[in-house]
């Protein structure tokens, strides 16, 4: 697998904010706050006075701590974390292991829309990508680190949202695009260290799920 070099992935960075602030321009919206802020907020988000926040993936399984468990375990070394793994796990097992046990056994999207709409929510918002590369979908940038190839088997992003949109509830969608980057100081560094190194699972974010 050929990973980006960080004076490439930064290129690309910078190439694709060059590119977006070129359509912003072209677009009805200028790069700036004064232009942003005068975006219409959308009606049905603005009446919607509840909605429900999904963060779902193989951080689920060890569930312990928060969707963050990768990061703090192996990136922050939290003793908590580093304690877990110790005494519920063998020696070198890694993070990548947990994502045959993600089988979501149980998922029934159907069940899961039909409570969405009964408590009264208007929206309902999927984590289809975390910190940690793992996409909710079959992912063709995302090889053996997806719910097609890996755990579930099936595409729990397109399952949810086709039950979702067959009943009164806004559906969208959240991606991850590496933003642990931008959260956590010298991130880019330690996951090249820790995952590339490994060939884990790709750093480059996910293309744009097609359907949303």
């Amino acid at each position: 697998m050929q990973i980006m070099g960080c004076k490439s992935f930064l290129s690309f960075i910078c190439l694709t904010g060059y590119l977006c602030s070129r359509a912003f321009c072209d677009g009805p919206y200028q790069p700036n706050w004064k232009s942003l802020d005068s975006r219409p907020l959308p009606s049905w988000y603005d009446e919607s006075k509840f909605g429900i926040f999904i963060h779902w993936g193989v951080f689920s399984v060890p569930s312990f701590g928060s969707e963050w468990f990768w990061w703090n375990w192996k990136g922050r070394r939290e003793f908590s974390y580093v304690a877990f793994m110790e005494q519920n796990y063998p020696p070198g097992f890694e993070y990548s292991e947990f994502a045959p046990e993600f089988t979501a056994t149980f998922f029934n999207p159907d069940q899961w829309a039909e409570l969405f709409e009964e408590s009264g929510a208007r929206y309902v918002v999927l984590t289809s990508k975390h910190h940690e590369g793992f996409t909710n979908w079959g992912s063709p940038v995302s090889w053996n680190w997806n719910s097609i190839d890996t755990g579930p088997h099936r595409d729990l992003v397109g399952d949810l949202a086709a039950a979702v949109r067959r009943r009164s509830v806004f559906n969208i969608m959240y991606l991850g695009k590496i933003h642990c980057i931008y959260n956590c100081p010298g991130l880019y560094r330690q996951m090249k260290l820790i995952i590339i190194r490994q060939n884990l699972f790709p750093l480059l974010p996910s293309a744009a799920y097609s359907r949303f």
